[in-house]
């Protein structure tokens, strides 16, 4: 009988003390790539992750479209420069809050605005104007922020402009209804929440009235503002698809996440927006576009004209005006029975999102659910097959592996949040990073990031005491290469964690149906996709080796292409929020919105990081590495191995001490003449006394903050020359 040939594994025994040619062959390129990875390498790859996600993020959010002039724009196109002259208009009014005379005054420059467009209408189209009163009125509404409550209003007013072709009798009943709000919050001119909107209705209204395919409605556009200009993006959508797929097909800057959706419908932003009444009262689907940039400034004095970005204007316009000539011309419109058939359509509802603001990608509920069960079963299937052949040994290191994600969480979250709740005790502000949100890179997301490190490199650890029991049955490998290939190997099952953590989440939000669960699969299939490419499969015929850094780069390449800039944009989105998460201020603790934000970064870090983390244990951070690529050479250890053990990690403290440093310093204030804190002062009359007693009215001022922080600063600076009442 042939003797069969033995598996490459099985090295002949070698001596007690010196090993074998291919042996030494074998590990010393294993060293070789090892040694590659040092600190400043490391330094490199995650300069080069950060800026990149920052590249993805600028691109997606920031690159706006330049604004056109009447004459570069045409009769038919979309102006800013002639939206502007509206928006110009509106603040120069000053504040104008439901009820005022201001609010009167805004309403008839844009019936005024309104009678001009209807002189120059194109001959074919038909323009109405209506000044509408709607004296009062109750709707109760059943979700969202309101659910369970009744909004009353009374004595309102409205400017209702339609717009119909003369030869489509059909039009007057299919018409769309592009609406936004014209007042304003007591304390702002309004600049984005919303005369913007406006401003671009009646932009939209003229270039629409020059065209004889323009129709009116049966569904509902509203244009919303939560900061003040950037790209408005589609945050809320349907219930019917139709809408939110034909934007898609038209848009030239087409903007939208189902994601922004998530998480407003979650009820983290404690607002509503005119949307809710035409979804669930007329029973309308449609699309709700919002600005985001500077969401700090949101329902402040600094809601101002100066602010607004350029070419923000013309990004909503451009994609409006194509949305409805496109619409406007369809004969598959919705029909107004939204919220009889939302529950009948959950099915049909839509995943959308962008990439880098220039294409929509977007599959019905149905296929996603096809398409995550699919990629769910297959990966349960692959870990299954390789549990079984790798037996108990695989199965208590995949565990293990796991255990060493959670202490990623575990100290991540915790380093974070102890910045958090130290930092009112040492700032002049609970919230000191709301104008400058740059500083929670220091603040939180360098601790986020040590801690995570420090997590997973202590799971390492215990993998590698675990995986040293189960290498030392290997007589044949002396003991330097089998404490190299533990490593190795302890390295693979860190990097594979992360597609377990992954899948964990893909399977809960299959299960409940978030749409943005498509981040889980994008997060997922591509870096399980290159190991499995550029990795092949482990058998224990084959000894591990060092990960290959493409396998990295291309794993994470669409991850970061696909949600980097929605990562940053919702951070971004959650510090702006923080002037006004007291709703019910000084009930709320001033450590609060920093645990917040803290607790946000720590996730995103170890949502991103988990695969670019498992690379780091190997070397470069951990003195006895470098050493041990010293076996095979005769050398010493030099101080440079030394210094090299702890490079990142100097790093990131350095990053936030030095970030520390600015804000107590007072250096990076906390509130800027841009970005202030909104403070509401109340001049109170008490004149209340005992019965039968004569009355002794006092006054006093009473100011409140929606803010985190105490008001002491604010009220040494109206000690003098506060006057209350007129002048």
């Amino acid at each position: 009988m042939r003797k069969r040939p033995q598996a490459a594994s099985a090295v002949p025994p070698p001596s007690a003390t010196e090993p074998t040619h291919e042996e030494i062959k074998t590990v010393n390129n294993v060293h070789l790539s090892s040694a590659q990875r040092s600190g400043f390498v490391w330094t490199v790859l995650l300069a080069l992750f950060m800026y990149s996600s920052w590249g993805v993020y600028y691109y997606q959010y920031d690159s706006m479209p330049p604004p056109l002039s009447s004459e570069q724009a045409g009769k038919r196109g979309f102006s800013e420069i002639a939206a502007m002259e509206h928006v110009k208009a509106l603040t120069q009014l000053g504040p104008h809050p439901v009820g005022s005379d201001a609010l009167d005054r805004a309403l008839q420059y844009v019936l005024a605005e309104a009678e001009n467009i209807k002189k120059t209408a194109h001959w074919e189209v038909d323009v109405e104007v209506d000044f509408f009163n709607a004296k009062s009125g109750a709707n109760r509404l059943v979700s969202g922020v309101f659910k369970g409550r009744t909004l009353i209003y009374s004595d309102l007013n409205h400017v209702v402009v339609r717009i119909t072709p003369k030869y489509a009798s059909e039009a007057a009943e299919n018409a769309i209804l592009v609406s936004s709000h014209i007042d304003t919050v007591f304390a702002g001119e309004g600049a984005g929440d919303c005369s913007s909107c406006v401003a671009v209705m009646l932009e939209l209204a003229r270039a629409t009235s020059q065209h004889p395919w323009s129709t009116t409605i049966r569904m509902a556009i509203d244009l919303e503002a939560m900061g003040i200009g950037g790209k408005s993006s589609i945050f809320q959508a349907g219930p019917d698809p139709w809408a939110v797929e034909t934007f898609a097909s038209v848009a030239k800057y087409p903007s939208g996440q189902i994601t922004a959706q998530d998480f407003f419908s979650s009820g983290a932003i404690t607002s509503s927006t005119d949307f809710q009444i035409y979804r669930e009262i007329a029973g309308l689907s449609g699309l709700d576009f919002a600005y985001t940039d500077r969401s700090a400034v949101y329902h402040t004095k600094n809601d101002k004209l100066d602010l607004l970005k350029s070419g923000s204007l013309q990004h909503l316009g451009e994609n409006m005006l194509a949305f409805l000539l496109q619409s406007a011309s369809s004969s598959h419109l919705p029909g107004s029975n939204a919220v009889e058939e939302e529950g009948k359509t959950d099915h049909e509802s839509v995943v959308f999102f962008d990439i880098l603001g220039t294409y929509m990608i977007l599959y019905r509920q149905r296929f996603g659910n096809m398409l995550h069960n699919s990629v769910i079963m297959q990966s349960l299937l692959i870990w299954a097959a390789s549990l079984v052949m790798g037996g108990y040994p695989a199965a208590v290191s995949l565990a293990l592996s796991c255990l060493s994600a959670i202490l990623m969480w575990v100290f991540s979250i915790s380093f974070s949040v102890l910045i958090a709740f130290i930092l009112p005790q040492i700032s002049s502000s609970p919230v000191p990073y709301v104008a400058s949100p740059w500083l929670v890179v220091g603040l939180f997301a360098a601790p986020a990031f040590l801690g995570a490190l420090t997590g997973q490199h202590l799971g390492y650890i215990i993998l590698k005491t675990y995986l040293a029991k189960v290498y030392s049955k290997r007589k044949q490998l002396s003991p330097d290469i089998q404490a190299e290939l533990i490593k190795l190997e302890a390295e693979r099952w860190l990097f594979k964690a992360g597609f377990v953590q992954w899948l964990i989440l893909l399977v809960m939000g299959n299960y409940y149906k978030i749409g943005s669960s498509y981040l889980a699969l994008v997060w997922l299939a591509p870096p399980a996709f290159a190991y499995g490419l550029l990795e092949a499969t482990l058998t224990p015929a084959r000894l591990p080796r060092p990960l290959k850094l493409v396998t990295l780069l291309m794993g994470l390449a669409i991850p970061i292409l696909i949600s980097a800039g929605n990562f940053i944009r919702l951070a971004v989105t959650v510090v702006a929020i923080l002037v006004r998460i007291d709703r019910n201020p000084g009930g709320t603790p001033e450590w609060l919105g920093s645990v917040i934000v803290a607790v946000v970064i720590s996730i995103f870090i170890c949502l991103t990081l988990v695969y670019l983390l498992s690379y780091i244990h190997l070397s470069g951070c951990q003195l006895h590495n470098c050493e041990a690529i010293l076996v095979y050479s005769n050398q010493r250890p030099t101080v440079s191995h030394w210094v090299q053990k702890d490079q990142l990690s100097l790093q990131h403290v350095f990053c936030s001490a030095s970030h520390s440093y600015l804000v107590l310093s007072g250096t990076v204030p906390p509130f800027t003449e841009d970005t202030s804190r909104a403070v509401n002062v109340v001049h109170v009359v008490d004149a209340t006394g005992k019965f039968g007693a004569k009355p002794e009215p006092s006054s006093y001022i009473a100011l409140f903050s929606s803010t985190p922080g105490k008001l002491t600063k604010e009220v040494e600076q109206m000690k003098e020359g506060f006057i209350c009442g007129p002048r």
